[in-house]
């Protein structure tokens, strides 16, 4: 057996009990691992309709064939659960080391049940499993929870825990391990807080097995040149980490801007990775068997603190109309502690800005603090404020969506499907918007990253503005990404490798012969899957779409002046390619032709 472990590790919080059962390793290659395998997981065991912060719910934490293996980026896995945010299937990805450590114990996945009576924690060293108290540790931030838990277990622990957000049920709250690592998207650590569940901690003594060492060691010279040569992985990513595209995007007039009314920044320079790079970094930090290095290590004061990513520059600053990158950093660091994802963070912040602009949100809600767009005096402040759930900050620890329509204007919520898009105006990137209109999480930028063909011209520059073929490309970039994130590794490997390089890393570690259309025939079939479980949860094609802003307000200004994003043009070819009815909703022949 190569690639995986063959076990999972079912923990029923409730019961105080755990038990390892054995993975069905042909569903496994079926769904390959990680996403893909948690989904189906999740479709077997979880009504779709079931409430995302009820017992019934389950988190299952999954790694990927790839995960603690000897290839590139292999250390990702991800958090599968049914999101409290969107309602969608919710699979959020991370690096760090934490993954691997899991796989390191011997387990493909954990499957958490049922909700514990009190605060628990979990400690996973190899065969030895406990559930141990955590009230201690209840209200703690996230660096405090890591230091305690690392003093506490056997050195060379990694710990996976979440912050004051997730305990208090925030419909953003990240999972956080390594510290400054994030399963961040969806609010799946929210669902971890409902099952009272603080923490786990994983110590592992045993690499996986392989089944020709020379031949995986061959595999990764042709793979490592290829992401040392190539532009972004072999230069750009390392020198100014994702921060690079800063400026490239607002040069193009598509870096979205105070909530989205504007697309260009006038101070972007002063919030770029150059900047951040040239000021504030004290060295570049990598994830498991990470080439590329793109993670920053920031000053923060007298602090050395982990750094923001472009995401993360953009929703604190250009989104909130903010160009002063301490702040940025110090809102970054508060995020990390409450465990809180920065996009949806930095975003619903901006709506509230808004919100108060527009005479919803009054100056006596506010407690003392500002909420002006430039103004970023209490910026970390609302970031702690969400955390804690105190004043406006229970509202808006909420999201975008449910803080706005709470006003009457969930126009004014940038998001789809109740998730907040990230830094890309679609109105100035086509291909990108289709891609957020679709995702099956909602507004997400790296379930099919068509940045790279619209914006940096890989594998090949395509027409920002043009509507022909979008989807093909469309569809092929979500089925890449579906097979990536089952792997086990980073997505930022997709800029240097193809689905034939994935196949080859999934052969020499497997022992397998996969093609690249059997990885791309993956991708679809969990991209099926998920589209099937979010229809059942009562997800329908209707929110296929964009913030009516995005598709009624022109771009007031720049290089894309004069653009709303042409959806309706798109959509129907987009469903016709995936061989979905005219609603998006799969059909027989489809499902049978992927063997769902």
């Amino acid at each position: 057996m190569f690639g995986y472990n063959g076990k999972i590790l079912r923990i029923n919080l409730k019961a105080g009990t755990h038990k390892v059962e054995e993975l069905d390793l042909e569903m496994a290659k079926k769904f390959i691992g990680g996403r893909g395998l948690g989904t189906k997981i999740m479709m077997d065991e979880v009504d779709p309709k079931v409430d995302p912060l009820s017992p019934e719910n389950k988190l299952l934490v999954v790694t990927g064939p790839m995960t603690g293996n000897p290839v590139a980026t292999g250390g990702r896995y991800m958090v599968v659960t049914k999101s409290p945010q969107s309602g969608t299937i919710a699979s959020s990805n991370s690096g760090g080391k934490w993954g691997a450590e899991l796989k390191f114990a011997g387990y493909d996945v954990i499957i958490f049940e049922e909700k514990a009576e009190n605060p628990v924690y979990v400690s996973i060293e190899d065969d030895k499993v406990e559930i141990l108290p955590a009230d201690d540790l209840w209200g703690t931030v996230v660096s405090k929870t890591t230091k305690i838990l690392k003093e506490k277990h056997v050195k060379g622990c990694k710990i996976m825990t979440i912050g004051p957000a997730g305990e208090n049920l925030s419909e953003m709250a990240a999972i956080m391990n390594d510290e400054d690592r994030a399963a961040g998207r969806s609010g799946v650590g929210a669902v971890m807080g409902s099952k009272n569940l603080k923490a786990v901690v994983v110590k592992g003594s045993n690499k996986p097995m392989v089944p020709d060492m020379e031949k995986i060691k061959e595999m990764n010279k042709a793979q490592l040149a290829r992401i040392k040569e190539n532009g972004v992985t072999g230069s750009g990513l390392p020198t100014y980490g994702t921060a690079v595209l800063v400026n490239i995007l607002n040069e193009l007039g598509s870096l979205p801007t105070d909530n989205f009314q504007k697309a260009q920044f006038g101070d972007a320079e002063a919030i770029s990775g150059e900047t951040l790079a040239e000021k504030y970094l004290v060295k570049n930090t990598a994830c498991y068997r990470c080439p590329i290095a793109c993670g920053r290590l920031v000053n923060m004061g007298d602090k050395q603190v982990g750094g923001p990513e472009y995401e993360t520059l953009w929703a604190f600053g250009s989104d909130c109309g903010i160009s002063n990158m301490e702040a940025i950093i110090e809102a970054n660091y508060w995020c990390n502690e409450m465990g809180l994802d920065t996009i949806s963070a930095g975003s619903t912040i901006a709506a509230a800005i808004e919100l108060k602009q527009k005479g919803y949100i009054k100056e006596e809600d506010l407690d003392g603090l500002k909420l002006e767009f430039g103004n970023e005096t209490d910026i970390a402040e609302w970031v702690k404020r969400m955390g804690y759930r105190q004043g406006l900050g229970d509202k808006m620890a909420k999201g975008s969506y449910r803080l706005t329509d709470g006003y009457g204007v969930p126009e004014l919520s940038m998001t789809v499907k109740k998730l907040e898009i990230p830094a890309y105006d679609p109105r100035g990137v086509q291909g990108q918007g289709l891609q957020y209109a679709t995702s099956n999480r909602g507004g997400c930028h790296v379930r099919g990253y068509l940045i790279s063909p619209e914006v940096l011209g890989i594998p090949e520059q395509l027409d920002r503005f043009a509507l022909e073929g979008k989807e093909n490309w469309t569809k092929t970039y979500q089925d890449l990404t579906a097979s990536i994130d089952s792997l086990g590794v980073c997505l930022f490997t997709s800029f240097a490798l193809g689905a034939g390089d994935y196949a080859d890393m999934y052969n020499a570690i497997c022992g397998t012969d996969l093609t690249g259309d059997d990885i791309l025939e993956i991708g679809d079939r969990i991209w099926n899957i998920e589209k099937i479980f979010n229809l059942e949860a009562g997800i329908l094609s209707e929110e296929d779409t964009l913030p009516k802003r995005l598709l009624e307000e022109p771009i007031p200004e720049g290089p894309s002046k004069g653009w709303v994003h042409k959806l309706p043009e798109m959509l129907p070819k987009y469903y016709k390619l995936r061989g979905w009815d005219v609603n998006g909703i799969p059909t027989k022949e489809k499902l049978k032709e992927l063997g769902i």
